[in-house]
């Protein structure tokens, strides 16, 4: 390639911008492929409701049940994996039952929102579980679309998974979050109360524990050299008190029907403002500052899209894999933690 030909091709791909009325074709049809996805979705949730059925009574045979979901979660992958610590492993490993996952939001004729996602997870009780005294924790994920007015008076959209934080009944000095999820709670049982957030106490206890828990877990990061450890820094069990945001179902339906409108005018050709904020363009919002598990929709979907679907795989693999640890080790560990408690445990995999 000629000097000529090089420069002529740089000119050409360091355009600053992508034509307007390009963008707003690609806008246009990205959103018509996203329709045509969760049509997709929907209707295939009602194909595979009765080959999880099946699943589940191969599941429920007495040889199989007792570790099915240890020895998928065992396998999981790493997108699951890395939010799971030694002493979440040592929870699941020992006390998980049953896993079950439902898009609880689509109804048998396929009506209904297919990216709303419940998780129930069951454990067993008593002297079985030494961690906490729930039988069963039920985190539902709700799919919410929100529409809202930026400074400058334009239109910014949000969507994505909101949810209710769950308190888990721990045992004494069993909290593997260390206070953090009963802080989330407490904030959110106060909100419902009514009174503006950031002027309760509670919000200012969350702050203060997320910030004491940021802390520790630097230090505990640096202590640790385990080049397998996780790299999320937080406990699997703060997955329960992911929120989200406050976006109601009015308030996201009345949002899609906006959006549906707006964009029913554009596909037959008519002319619509575009009032549409700029991206750098920020809605004040202070959920950035309290939640607790940031990360909750990429875990969310890493469970329901692979996990929970693949769990089949997973178990099968589990006896073909060489395993990361037995339980007789596990318990070893467990009597020299109570000897010395000076640092945390390496990572370990269910």
């Amino acid at each position: 390639m000629s000097n000529d030909q090089q420069q002529d091709l740089a000119e050409r791909v360091s355009e600053p911008i992508v034509p307007p009325q390009v963008a707003k074709d690609i806008g246009v049809l990205e959103q018509q492929f996203i329709r045509a996805e969760v049509e997709q979705l929907r209707q295939s949730i009602v194909s595979f409701r009765p080959l999880f059925e099946k699943r589940a009574k191969i599941v429920s045979h007495p040889e199989v049940q007792t570790n099915f979901w240890i020895r998928v979660l065992s396998n999981a992958p790493g997108e699951i994996d890395e939010y799971i610590t030694s002493s979440d492993a040592a929870i699941l490993g020992s006390s998980l039952s049953n896993l079950t996952v439902e898009r609880f939001e689509v109804n048998e004729k396929g009506e209904g929102e297919p990216r709303s996602v419940r998780f129930t997870f069951e454990f067993n009780t008593g002297e079985t579980n030494p961690f906490f005294e729930d039988k069963k924790l039920v985190k539902d994920f709700y799919w919410r679309k929100q529409i809202l007015t930026t400074p400058s008076g334009k239109k910014s959209t949000w969507d994505g998974l909101v949810s209710e934080p769950v308190r888990i009944n721990w045992k004494k000095d069993m909290d593997v979050t260390k206070g953090l999820l009963d802080a989330t709670c407490d904030l959110y049982e106060a909100e419902k109360k009514g009174g503006d957030r950031k002027e309760l106490p509670e919000f200012k206890k969350l702050i203060e524990k997320l910030a004491v828990i940021e802390a520790i877990d630097e230090e505990e990061e640096e202590e640790d050299d385990d080049p397998m450890g996780g790299s999320s820094g937080q406990s699997f069990f703060n997955f329960f008190g992911y929120r989200g945001g406050d976006v109601t179902a009015e308030q996201s339906a009345a949002a899609t029907k906006e959006e549906n409108e707006k964009l029913e005018k554009i596909l037959k050709g008519e002319n619509v403002e575009d009032d549409e904020a700029d991206d750098d363009e920020d809605v004040d919002d202070d959920f950035d500052q309290i939640e607790s598990f940031p990360d909750g929709p990429e875990l969310a979907n890493a469970l329901a899209d692979d996990l929970w679907p693949n769990a089949l795989k997973y178990y099968v693999q589990s006896f073909d894999d060489t395993p990361d640890f037995d339980f007789d080790e596990l318990d070893d560990e467990d009597e020299e933690d109570e000897e010395d408690e000076s640092h945390p445990r390496k990572k370990t995999k269910v």
